[in-house]
């Protein structure tokens, strides 16, 4: 399968780059895959298309500010990095910029050498590279904090005014070094008028890593190799899916990342869904089976991004690309800061 079928034209205006002033004001198209239409309306009217007993799985992984902005020890170079998974020992995978600069031996200092990284093996990913932490802090995570910036995605150009844009009202668990952005539209206030509805929320974490945004760059869709991400499904929420099975009710996940999670773990337990913890490097794209999802509700992607390419497993490429290319046509806002799609 060409990668070339995922293409479509995206006017750069239509690239959101910061967040509605109401999280819950974006727009919504909603696409029913059985009649092969599509319907615009707004965010908060995706109550209209829940029904009692429906759960939707939403993912409560928290972005850590993990790009940091330090110097190259002997040179005063600027560096940065984006660290993007732990690997125990103070050992890191990060991205660096500019990584000709950064060799074996290497070290970066941040914050007046309150944190220094070291660098050691490059990884299979081009700009990766594995780092050693050196700190005396007691909590590596609160240094993050206090050095590190958000680590918005790239096509965003526009700094934010309120880091707190780029979390989930839900998040919980600090990990990810991109934001589960389907989950961004969603406020308190509305979360609470889904509960009353009778519509049941469970949560998964899945760190979004580099997987997420690594472009694809084989030309056959089945050549490309998704990077590992970590992911936790509890018991509770194992509870809440199989009882809604069981009754007839349908599971709708929240954004792709919840989607990779469910259908991880019923692919590893034939079908069932477990509690279970792991790394997981699924690839979803047109052909796959799915084994746990009845809905989804997701941003528009970019083009031929394996994100698009699931989506299109779940609801056909032919149709998504016609929807996308509506949406360019009704002028939707896209990417992270973007509008949504419900998919039922």
């Amino acid at each position: 399968m060409d990668v070339a079928q995922y293409h479509f034209e995206l006017p750069q205006e239509l690239i959101a780059q910061t967040p509605m002033a109401d999280r819950a004001s974006s727009r919504l198209m909603v696409i029913d895959r059985k009649r092969q239409t599509w319907t615009h309306t707004q965010f908060p009217h995706l109550l209209d298309y829940l029904e009692p007993g429906d759960v939707l799985v939403l993912n409560d992984s928290r972005v850590r500010p993990a790009r940091l902005i330090g110097v190259k020890e002997g040179t005063g170079a600027k560096i940065e990095l984006l660290l993007l998974k732990p690997f125990g020992g103070d050992r890191w995978e990060a991205l660096v910029k500019p990584a000709k600069r950064v060799k074996e031996g290497t070290v970066v200092s941040f914050g007046e050498g309150r944190l220094r990284a070291v660098a050691e093996a490059p990884t299979e990913v081009a700009g990766g590279r594995v780092f050693r932490l050196q700190y005396e802090a007691d909590d590596v995570e609160k240094l993050f904090q206090e050095l590190g910036q958000m680590p918005l995605p790239p096509y965003i150009h526009e700094q934010l005014d309120d880091p707190e844009r780029y979390q989930t009202v839900f998040s919980k668990v600090i990990g990810s070094a991109a934001a589960p952005t389907a989950g961004l539209h969603f406020t308190p206030e509305l979360l609470e008028r889904i509960e009353r509805k009778g519509v049941k929320l469970a949560f998964v974490t899945l760190h979004v890593g580099l997987g997420t945004f690594r472009p694809v760059m084989v030309d056959k869709v089945e050549e490309h190799q998704m990077h590992e991400e970590y992911y936790e499904l509890g018991g509770e929420t194992a509870a809440i899916i199989n009882e809604a099975k069981r009754k007839g009710h349908r599971v709708i996940a929240v954004g792709t990342t919840s989607v990779r999670t469910l259908e991880t773990v019923a692919s590893r337990h034939g079908g069932e869904v477990l509690a279970d913890s792991g790394w997981t490097d699924i690839f979803i794209y047109p052909g796959y089976t799915f084994k746990v999802v009845d809905g989804l509700i997701t941003n528009f992607h970019l083009p031929q991004s394996t994100l698009l390419m699931l989506v299109s497993a779940f609801a056909s490429r032919a149709l998504i690309m016609k929807a996308y290319e509506e949406a360019v046509n009704q002028r939707y806002r896209f990417f992270s800061f973007g509008d949504a799609m419900l998919i039922i």
